[in-house]
């Protein structure tokens, strides 16, 4: 198989709550809108908010999104109302994360890379 492309699809209950929560809160920039559905830029990838939801998230399913500073950003997100279910912190594994939930409670993890973490690390030295 060969992978051109890849984006999460997310059908929520309530796509105007959701695709403002995504755009205006979040701030995410906006790929491509169509009928029915806007695409955000995701880093590497994409997020789909699409159609309309009837079941809500599953707790097997979250987001992770990498950004630059943790705290600034946890802290631009509470002057916007989003207030953290947990973190930030240092998690056992060496990431800095903080959890958010979006309208529909789909769980977002937040995750800063410490500069020593070894997702940091440039394989290409090591080989």
């Amino acid at each position: 198989m060969d992978v051109l492309s890849s984006r999460v699809l997310l059908h929520p209950t309530d796509p105007q709550a959701t695709t403002a929560f995504y755009r205006d809160t979040l701030g995410l920039a906006v790929y491509r809108e169509f009928p029915g559905g806007t695409v955000f830029f995701l880093g590497g990838g994409f997020l789909e908010i699409v159609g309309r939801g009837q079941a809500g998230p599953t707790a097997d399913m979250a987001l992770w999104l990498q950004v630059r500073d943790l705290a600034a950003t946890v802290a631009e997100l509470r002057q916007r109302g989003v207030e953290p279910i947990s973190g930030p912190k240092r998690e056992p594994w060496g990431l800095d994360e903080a959890w958010i939930r979006d309208p529909d409670g789909t769980r977002i993890v937040l995750v800063e890379v410490p500069a020593e973490h070894p997702l940091r690390v440039d394989v290409r030295e090591h080989t």
